[in-house]
């Protein structure tokens, strides 16, 4: 870049001696009693002068293009470092997500093969199991979908559903998988949307397992579902350490995982709010994100209401 430069104002110089020196010859040429004379000067100064300004017109000109290029080429190659890292941070995030529900899985039938267990024991293991083996489903499923989503191949399939129930049994099962949590609902009666099962259910895991990874065991995570005016919101609140401000439109990014220690030590991929901005999408539905009171953050997603049934 500074090799560039150098060379255009090098060059810019050396056109301008060039210019000077023809106009000193021209005018050397000339002879003093010639009746036209002062007349001939000023046309070569005229004309020194407005090469003079193509000069450097022209060389403003290439010196903006290439300042342009350099801060084009700069922001790319930081955007691709950027995605760089962050794919190395999802690849390292995958490795022990996938290595986790395998080992966990994996001690538990060895333990089972190996030992005599009570029923208590024996059940014990195996719902551990199951719930290991049903993470690792929806990390298939969740990695599955991107793909698609960015190849253009996946379809939504629209059907009524009732929202409500969807919510319910999805609040049901993490109940089952993470008894230790509390999770309360506040879900409205017969709310129906017209859009996909699997992808409405999908989403709303995402943002339950969202809240339990980043907050406390003895915090309380809320779900709700309610019509407001229009609209269907489902909402997640949770009692974490929140999201900074200057984060809150980057946490949907593909891979983003939010900088900080607590972040950073918690489970996941950074694929799971972008799934669920891009199913919201898909619904003509948005998803947002603010503070909960006292603390931790509340993401909602709001659909159209297109004249849904509800109690």
């Amino acid at each position: 870049m500074a090799y560039i430069i150098s060379a255009l104002v090098w060059w810019y110089i050396a056109l301008n001696r060039q210019n000077h020196q023809m106009a000193e010859y021209e005018t050397i040429q000339l002879k003093k009693d010639y009746p036209g004379y002062l007349n001939e000067i000023e046309k070569i100064k005229s004309v020194e002068k407005a090469k003079t300004a193509q000069y450097t017109g022209e060389g403003s000109v290439f010196f903006l293009l290439i300042i342009a290029g350099a801060a084009f080429i700069y922001s790319a190659v930081r955007r691709q470092f950027k995605a760089s890292e962050q794919q190395n941070n999802f690849m390292m995030g995958i490795t022990h997500e996938l290595k986790t529900p395998i080992a966990v899985t994996k001690l538990n039938l060895e333990t089972l093969q190996k030992r005599k267990l009570e029923d208590s024991q024996q059940q014990r293991l195996i719902q551990n199991t199951i719930q290991e083996a049903n993470r690792l489903n929806s990390l298939c499923n969740n990695m599955l979908l991107a793909s698609q989503i960015e190849a253009g191949g996946y379809r939504i399939t629209k059907e009524e559903v009732n929202f409500s129930d969807v919510v319910r049994n999805c609040v049901h099962d993490f109940t089952i998988r993470f008894p230790q949590r509390q999770l309360q609902d506040n879900i409205a009666n017969e709310i129906y949307i017209e859009g996909d099962f699997l992808l409405l259910q999908m989403a709303i895991n995402n943002l339950i397992d969202n809240a339990i990874k980043y907050s406390l065991k003895e915090t309380a995570i809320i779900i709700s579902l309610y019509l407001e005016g229009k609209q269907i919101k489902l909402s997640v609140e949770d009692e974490g350490k929140g999201i900074e401000d200057s984060e809150k439109k980057k946490v949907f990014d593909k891979f983003y995982r939010v900088g900080n220690t607590a972040t950073k030590g918690a489970k996941g991929t950074g694929l799971g709010l972008y799934l669920t901005k891009k199913i919201a999408q898909q619904h003509k539905a948005n998803i947002s994100v603010t503070d909960n009171n006292p603390t931790g953050s509340n993401f909602t997603i709001s659909f159209k209401n297109e004249g849904s049934r509800s109690e």
